[in-house]
């Protein structure tokens, strides 16, 4: 079974995006999407206070290539 994520926001989100050197390129509408210098390209959607759905999480956990338990520590 897998492990659970924890509920964030996409402000505690784009936090660890940020520090993992993504950077702000664009926004279109509530999506804002970052690229870091390997052209890695990652979409959150941005609504102030609401959690985002685990499974977004999970996907963007796996496409900036972490693992759950780093994810979870740099919270």
């Amino acid at each position: 079974m897998s492990e659970k994520l924890p509920r964030v926001t996409a402000k505690q989100l784009i936090r660890i995006v940020e520090s993992l050197g993504f950077q702000l390129v664009r926004q279109s509408g509530s999506h804002m999407v970052f690229r870091n210098n390997d052209a890695k390209r990652i979409v959150i959607p941005y609504h102030t206070g609401k959690s985002l759905h685990p499974k977004i999480v999970s996907s963007i956990i796996k496409d900036i290539g972490l693992s759950i338990e780093d994810f979870k520590r740099m919270l």
